[in-house]
């Protein structure tokens, strides 16, 4: 192989490949090759090169001794990345040592891109970018491509040529000096653990996740990767305590390419704070935009019912309208619907209530419901006809390259669908939001899903997780847990934690118990178009930022700690006079203040222990009190029926009363209120009707229905249906609707259900005994259907272990038979064990083996001939009473003959 002239003038080569590449004058990119060694040194004992534009200085040094290579980076005369290995170890050839340069090509990176998220909607990039050819033993070559942004430095390796290639390892380390304050979140492949402080020596021996931070000096160091997709692995930090040396490990033991091989970039931030998390960079170095028309991605705020109700919230149409419906009220572009709801049909109904209030439906999945082509295509099908915006897809937990693979796969065919997507579960952002400008958000982080996040690390996650891309914390689930916040410092997480989709995770009555909350939460967007760090920001202590969508700035700041005034200079706005409204917290709740100051003034805010505050920055213009923008309320109400459900038998009556109320942003106009019997049921009562009804105002109505005496046995619903306009809508704007269901069961002759009969007495192990639904949360009512394996019930009694419910059963020639399909229900599929036992006057009439969640149900047929009381028992089946949801299934009592036929 031809060796390159290693004597021409680098300095010269240099620049003239700079010239060259700005007279080319792309649009997209300059470049410019300059084909030769170029560094500190000249002449062909060259060992040192550096690649620098404005800020770090990357430097690659090539020990002549042993044709190693490492890599290491300066900034401001400190060296923040000590010397580290760099190469690769092939299945062809060892490509960490016996290496020398062949030649060195430089070019400009300039680029112009819009994003559809983050805390900088339009960027440009700037990066000097050098491309080191090396040759190993038995001519076996190695690119390194380095590139220099004012933001960090990167590196990757190319392998050329037109083999197969096998990656066994990856000699790519990282060094900060030993002494260096470092924040690192131990690895896992769903990255959702804290974040811990430390040093990069004394950290303990293990495996590190990306993003890791490190301080040195007033320089910050933040390592990730980007530009991963299918092509490679994934990778973590290694490190052995006492080092500062953080080693690159692959989630697969290889990685195989049929043609030339492309590594993601190794990559490293590096700034003061404000240069940190203001920083494009990871975005920077990904590809470009696959997706020519983004018009239909649309970022914005959720309403999410998870955690004001867990799954069985999501199996309930009703609660899921009720989001839709604050969604509306507020302005919020989205409801979230969780787990749980593929177990319904009323999917399609939902997404045409939420179509008429202009709310737009998402749909959370498992990965696994999408792992192939066939289900991709018939799931993502199924969801874009009825109407879905897009989906949640969760569990990936993996690194590896075949889950990578999938990414691609299922990036591709949601933006086919015009179908946005937030990932939960799943690996880190890695640039894929510039390629893929419908993904919205992504978890991995240690989230309030969590629990009691500690005040610290919620501090620390801006520094961290939040630098490198979207994070979905899920912030506001007040609910949910003891907070480690205060309320204003959790509302300032909204400024704080950047996020094209915003899952916020209250329930409906805990926002409305914070009404200066509401206000600001109505406002605060979820996309920036400028991003600034408070001064006073350090990670683990403080976080405070502003961002400025459009001409209002929005302020959010937090700190650990006991109580404190939080100081915040205001020189990044301009001149003239400004209204800052804050909200803070208050003796009694929240309070909003709003003050005229310039940029030459502090704000000075009182705060709370683990406080903080949330702010909204216009222009004073007089006559204006407030920086509210005007915000469109969709009326919202609350639509009951007395009773929801009941018992009835042939040729009697059915009381059933109905009420509407308009909860927030009254009044609405045109407001009817009616009721349809079954078919062959009769029914009296007119309905109501009002012409207009203010906020709070109720309109009711009664109805009798009558049972036929031959009706066909089982549940019967009375759909009770509430109309109404909108004013603010206008008189073409179509009305909105709202239904809920009466049920009344019909039993078969002959034939008690359990769950109709009263108790004598009754104990459960969490929560009250539900009749006809499982066991729910803590609250009477909130079950779901009962379901045992694939089978739904509609009658029966949902408990948890340990419990028993007892019924006297009068005479004892009353009935002579009990029956009930017993096992653990379907909304625990992954744990609870449990045994049914059947009790006849103080003795065991039956039991069950001990059930576990994917057992088929056990049939209980057991005389009661001369039982006077009937005890239904379960206990745990010996793993502890964790997810214990039992149900008694179709419980029945069965009439004895000679008692039916009197």
């Amino acid at each position: 192989m031809r060796r390159r002239n290693l004597h021409a003038t680098p300095m010269a080569l240099t620049a003239a490949a700079v010239i060259t590449a700005l007279a080319l004058g792309s649009a997209h990119q300059a470049s410019a090759v300059a084909d030769n060694v170029v560094g500190p040194h000249s002449g062909p004992a060259a060992t040192s090169w550096t690649v620098q534009r404005g800020g770090p200085t990357a430097v690659v040094t090539l020990d002549p001794a042993d044709g190693s290579l490492d890599f290491s980076v300066r900034r401001n005369g400190r060296t923040v990345l000590e010397p580290a290995p760099v190469g690769v170890v092939t299945g062809q050839a060892d490509l960490t040592s016996r290496l020398h340069l062949l030649h060195r090509a430089d070019r400009v990176v300039n680029e112009k891109y819009t994003t559809t998220v983050g805390k900088q909607l339009r960027r440009s990039v700037h990066m000097n970018e050098s491309r080191f050819a090396f040759e190993g033993e038995n001519g076996a070559r190695l690119d390194l491509v380095v590139r220099a942004a004012d933001d960090g430095v990167a590196y990757r390796y190319v392998l050329p040529g037109k083999a197969g290639v096998t990656i066994e390892h990856e000699a790519s380390a990282f060094q900060p000096p030993a002494s260096s304050p470092a924040w690192l979140s131990a690895y896992a492949a769903p990255h959702e653990q804290p974040y811990d402080r430390t040093t990069a020596a004394s950290a303990a021996d293990g495996e590190y996740g990306y993003p890791a931070l490190f301080q040195v000096g007033d320089q910050n160091v933040v390592l990730a990767e980007s530009d991963l997709d299918g092509r490679y692995s994934g990778s973590r930090l290694v490190h052995e305590q006492g080092t500062g040396r953080y080693e690159l490990a692959l989630a697969d033991r290889e990685v195989h390419s049929d043609g030339p091989l492309t590594t993601p970039w190794r990559t490293a931030v590096i700034g003061d704070l404000a240069s940190v998390t203001e920083s494009t960079l990871i975005d920077d170095l990904a590809p470009p935009s696959r997706i020519r028309d983004t018009s239909w991605i649309k970022p914005g705020k959720v309403a999410w019912s998870w955690l004001a109700g867990f799954s069985e919230a999501q199996r309930s149409l009703e609660t899921q309208e009720k989001f839709v419906d604050y969604a509306a009220a507020h302005g919020w572009q989205y409801a979230l619907v969780d787990d749980g709801w593929k177990t319904t049909d009323w999917m399609p109904q939902l997404m045409d209530y939420a179509k008429r209030r202009g709310v737009k439906i998402l749909l959370w999945m498992p990965w696994t419901d999408l792992d192939t082509a066939a289900e991709r295509d018939a799931q993502l099908d199924k969801v874009k006809k009825w109407g879905a915006a897009g989906l949640k897809i969760d569990f990936m937990d993996s690194d590896t390259r075949e889950r990578f693979q999938w990414y691609d796969e299922i990036l591709k065919a949601t933006a086919e669908r015009e179908l946005v997507v937030n990932f939960h579960g799943s690996t880190i952002p890695n640039g894929i939001q510039r390629t893929w400008p419908h993904v919205m958000s992504m978890e991995a982080v240690h989230g309030a899903e969590q629990g009691d996040v500690r005040a610290d690390n919620i501090a620390t996650l801006p520094f961290t997780r939040n630098v490198v891309g979207s994070m979905d914390f899920t912030p506001m689930g007040f609910q949910f847990g003891r907070h480690s916040t205060s309320d204003a410092a959790e509302l300032a997480l909204s400024v704080i934690f950047e996020s094209g989709l915003q899952n916020f995770a209250g329930s409906i009555e805990e926002y409305r118990a914070r009404p200066e909350l509401v206000r600001f939460l109505e406002q605060v967007p979820t996309v920036w178009d400028e991003t600034k760090l408070l001064k006073g920001s350090a990670p683990g202590l403080s976080a405070g930022f502003a961002r400025r969508s459009g001409a209002r700035w929005f302020l959010g700041e937090m700190a650990t700690g006991a109580a404190r005034t939080h100081r915040v200079p205001l020189d990044f706005l301009s001149g003239g006079r400004w209204r800052v409204d804050v909200v803070r917290d208050g003796s009694d709740g929240l309070v909003r203040e709003s003050r005229l100051l310039t940029r030459h003034d502090n704000l000075e805010v009182p705060g709370a222990e683990n406080g903080g505050f949330a702010a909204i920055v216009c222009r004073a213009v007089p006559g204006r009190a407030s920086c509210d923008e005007p915000v469109r309320h969709v009326p919202s109400g609350t639509l009951t029926v007395d009773p929801r459900q009941t018992t009835a038998d042939p040729g009697t009556e059915v009381k059933l009363g109905g009420s509407f109320t308009i909860d927030e942003y009254g009044p609405v106009t045109e407001v009817t209120l009616s009721a349809k019997a079954p078919e062959g049921w009769s029914i009296e009562g007119q309905g109501a009707t009002a012409a207009e009804l203010a906020t709070g105002q109720p309109l009711t109505a009664d109805w009798r229905i009558t049972v036929p005496e031959q009706p066909v046995p089982g549940w019967k619903d009375i759909p009770v249906t509430v109309t109404y306009r909108d004013p603010a809508a206008g008189a073409t704007a179509p009305k909105l609707s709202l239904r809920r269901q009466a049920r009344v069961f019909v039993s078969p002759p002959g034939i008690d259900y359990v769950s109709d009969l009263p108790f004598s007495a009754e104990s459960n192990g969490w929560g009250p005994v539900e009749r006809d639904t499982s066991n729910g949360e803590s609250a009477k009512g909130d079950g779901g259907p009962l379901r045992i394996g694939d089978r739904t019930y509609d009658k029966g009694l949902g408990t948890h272990a340990p419990s028993e419910v007892t019924v006297d059963l009068g005479d004892t020639d009353t009935y002579d038979r009990f029956s009930a399909d017993v096992g653990i229900d379907e909304e625990t599929p992954d744990g609870g064990s449990v045994v049914f036992e059947v009790i006849g006057d103080g003795k065991v009439l039956g039991t069950s083996e001990v059930m576990g969640p994917n057992d088929a149900a056990h049939a209980f047929d057991i005389d009661v001939t001369d039982v006077r009381q009937l005890t239904l028992r379960v206990t745990d089946g010996g793993d502890g009473n964790d997810s214990d949801h039992a149900d008694w299934a179709d419980a029945r009592l069965h009439i004895a003959a000679e008692t039916a036929r009197r």
